[in-house]
């Protein structure tokens, strides 16, 4: 319920506001809003509630949840983008494009592992196989082996 800050647990009980929290976490802030019961005792769902709830040592404890609003509100919007008919469309795409890529990688060039362990090294051993890549598609483009994309034709069949 927006209006009065609070949420209703699944036994029926308001979590009402408790306070907001803030954590900075490199370089960016989150914003919590925490919400909480006041009184769990004699819930059903309590054993389901709480993360790792033990009976004889928890009775005392309540439901309390935190909510950043700003990523479910981000997540909202991220989820109506993979739904849409432009979403659908790009996921099909999408993984036919990506698989092409890494299985030509692999097979083609025989480009099975880096030769070297630190992050920054992979980075930049992979950064350079991609130029040489980039350089060579771009040589065969000119020398007509790559003829440009221009669309489906149709094909007559049998």
């Amino acid at each position: 319920f927006e209006d009065e800050l609070y949420y209703v647990c699944h036994d029926g009980r308001e979590l009402h506001h408790i306070r907001t929290e803030k954590k900075e976490q490199s370089g960016y802030t989150q914003t919590f809003e925490v919400y909480g019961c006041a009184d769990c005792s004699g819930c059903g769902y309590k054993a389901k509630c709480l993360y790792k709830y033990n009976a004889e040592k928890d009775a005392e404890k309540n439901k309390v949840m935190k909510i950043n609003e700003q990523w479910e509100v981000l997540k909202e919007e991220s989820h109506a983008n993979i739904q849409s008919e432009k979403g659908i469309l790009n996921r099909q795409i999408r993984s036919i494009q990506t698989e092409g890529h890494f299985g030509d990688i692999k097979e083609n060039d025989g480009f099975r592992r880096f030769n070297y362990r630190t992050a920054e090294k992979v980075y930049k051993e992979f950064m350079l196989y991609a130029i040489g890549r980039n350089i060579n598609k771009y040589h065969r483009f000119l020398h007509d082996e790559i003829k440009k994309f221009e669309g489906k034709t149709e094909e007559k069949t049998a």
